[in-house]
């Protein structure tokens, strides 16, 4: 089976007078099926490192495969192809047109798809959002949502286009405690079903949600281990409503 994510010796340079190395040489690999996150402090790299592998960046030095297609060497056009058939986004700001429907917003990314790959967009992005609980609210736009409805609109238009890998940047920091814990237990949910996720986070407790932690320091990996004791979001959520009701 392919690898999801491969890196060798992958590395930024910024040039200038003084070069800024952001992303040292860094191998990483992530299988179907991984939920991965990525921490590390301000300009510890894991910005860069998600561009790289959201094919929104070209790395100065090193390889990179993504689901087995090398990305080095793509044009730009080549790299929008292959963003839009393997990946899907999900951002801290939720990115969502103003003044448009749900099923409008989730339905943009197959405005890219030259080639078709998806039959019946309208459907499949009805069944998205009926994924992730939002069958009722097709015809609402971002304003008539709360954040965390908001946030299940982003992350069904990730889904739309059946991507290997969903990319997940700090998806949880504009939302309150408790709504943070219902986008976990949709994600992990998700990834209880095949989905391979990775994600940005600055938050430890966050990070618990997730099976592997991938953590950088000035551009260097320093730590890539399985999680241990993993949290359950939705048995966290559970509690948090008891607790609610006792008080």
């Amino acid at each position: 089976m392919l690898s999801i994510i491969r890196t060798e010796g992958l590395s930024k340079v910024y040039g200038g007078v003084e070069p800024i190395h952001a992303l040292r040489p860094l191998d990483i690999t992530v299988e179907p099926g991984e939920f991965v996150a990525i921490m590390g402090a301000s300009g510890s790299g894991k910005s860069t490192l998600m561009n790289l592998i959201g094919c929104l960046d070209t790395p100065t030095a090193g390889s990179y495969r993504l689901d087995g297609a090398e990305v080095g060497g793509l044009t730009r056009d080549q790299r929008a192809d292959l963003r839009n058939s393997k990946l899907g986004f999900v951002f801290q700001g939720f990115n969502l047109l103003p003044r448009t429907s749900a099923l409008d917003n989730v339905l943009l990314p197959l405005l890219y798809d030259r080639a078709g790959r998806i039959p019946n967009p309208e459907e499949r992005a009805v069944e998205a959002l009926k994924r992730v609980g939002l069958s009722h609210r097709l015809d609402h736009e971002p304003n008539e949502l709360s954040g965390g409805q908001q946030q299940r609109v982003a992350i069904a238009r990730a889904l739309i286009n059946d991507p290997a890998l969903v990319l997940a940047d700090e998806p949880t920091g504009n939302l309150d405690t408790r709504t943070t814990m219902e986008v976990m237990t949709l994600f992990q949910a998700l990834n209880e079903a095949g989905i391979t996720l990775l994600m940005v986070t600055h938050e430890r407790d966050v990070a618990s949600y997730t099976r592997r932690v991938i953590e950088l320091c000035d551009g260097r990996l320093v730590r890539d281990e399985p999680v241990r004791n993993q949290r359950t979001a939705s048995a966290d959520l559970a509690a948090r409503y008891v607790e609610a009701e006792v008080g």
